[in-house]
């Protein structure tokens, strides 16, 4: 599945990075500490977090996920959206939980 058809499915509103719509998705990390994340996401990922700035930017680009989705509306600032565009890194933002989120992306996987 593609990162733009789990965010039509999924209803995720696009905030940058369109670019990398077509990435495929096989599967998804949940964390917000960088450094964390930066040691175990997976290449594929989807990157489920509510860190919008640019330094999840440049953890996106190292692990190689597929995008970025920001829960419970979490904002993503100016110099990470626009790092986002330059780096071809989707960044979806959603109202639900982190928790929900996964779950989501989880059924549509199965």
């Amino acid at each position: 599945m593609t990162v733009k058809e789990m965010a039509e499915a999924l209803g995720w509103n696009l905030l940058a990075g369109e670019d990398g719509a077509d990435n495929q998705i096989d599967g998804c990390y949940v964390g917000d500490l960088l450094s964390w994340v930066m040691a175990r996401a997976q290449s594929g990922n989807v990157w489920i977090t509510v860190m919008g700035n640019v330094n999840a930017i440049a953890v996106a680009t190292l692990t190689d996920v597929s995008c970025i989705v920001l829960t419970e509306n979490a904002a993503l600032d100016q110099d990470a959206a626009k790092k986002a565009e330059m780096q071809g890194i989707p960044v979806y933002g959603c109202a639900a939980n982190s928790y929900d989120t996964a779950v989501q992306v989880y059924e549509r996987l199965k």
